[in-house]
């Protein structure tokens, strides 16, 4: 069977989050869904992640397998017309071997959040951003991020219902930077690893506001690393704001 790599783009909002599930709608139920239009029968696909309820994709990635040598093109097409009105697209569709594997293959993957510091509402990035209204300090932010990276019991920044077998993560990068849009005061964080915790992105930027905004130091986050304990956790912030931006592999199977 010949097996495919897809690279997905989606707006989570409508979704309970990327698995799939009997009775509530989800991005791989909507693209299995679809992919049935295409070849009448079950189908299985697999991903880098499994995205949250509420938990956007820029760069998610997944195989399928088909029974059909479809062309990338025609295939990733005929997806997209069947996952219509849903606000999930295939962006590229590559053929791989049969040894490539969306989530176990993967290297390193990369998560993308969105604060919007302003008081006024949002409109145009409403439900795409996370926003606060006052300013933050961006440099104390950063420092403080600074103590997360490396290999860590992160106990404190998981949450209770995660599955993962250890809590020991290594992180390559959490960087933090403030852009001037149209809309306002944006800051973004670029998280990456070879994996993660539930809920601990979110679990990191909400700790990480508190700092920015004052009510913690980096040696409080510090002290809250060094706890492995949930409740010195500052506040898990909501998954409107957060992307998972890219996934790398060996060999990456997209040009």
């Amino acid at each position: 069977m010949p097996r495919y790599a897809l690279q997905i783009e989606y707006n989570g909002a409508p979704f309970h989050g990327w698995q799939r599930q009997k009775t509530l709608a989800s991005v791989q139920g909507a693209i299995e869904d679809a992919l049935a239009k295409l070849e009448p029968r079950t189908h299985n696909i697999a991903a880098a992640g499994r995205t949250d309820k509420g938990v956007h994709a820029l760069g998610q990635v997944a195989h399928c397998d088909m029974e059909r040598d479809w062309t990338p093109f025609r295939l990733s097409e005929a997806v997209n017309y069947h996952l219509k009105p849903a606000p999930v697209a295939i962006v590229n569709c590559v053929p791989v071997p049969d040894t490539f594997h969306a989530r176990f293959s993967a290297q390193e993957r990369q998560y993308f959040f969105r604060i919007l510091c302003r008081r006024a509402p949002a409109t145009h990035q409403k439900g795409l951003v996370w926003q606060i209204k006052n300013k933050l300090d961006i440099a104390t932010m950063q420092e403080a991020a600074n103590r997360l990276l490396g290999e860590h019991d992160f106990t404190t920044f998981r949450s209770t219902i995660c599955q993962s077998l250890s809590p020991i993560k290594t992180m390559s990068r959490l960087d933090i930077t403030q852009v001037e849009t149209l809309q306002g005061t944006e800051v973004h964080f670029d998280v990456r690893a070879r994996s993660f915790l539930h809920n601990q992105v979110r679990s990191f930027v909400g700790t990480l506001e508190r700092v920015g905004s004052g009510q913690m130091t980096p040696d409080d986050v510090t002290a809250a690393l060094e706890a492995r304990d949930r409740a010195a956790c500052g506040p898990v912030c909501p998954p409107h704001g957060l992307y998972l931006a890219g996934v790398s592999y060996p060999e990456m199977p997209f040009s």
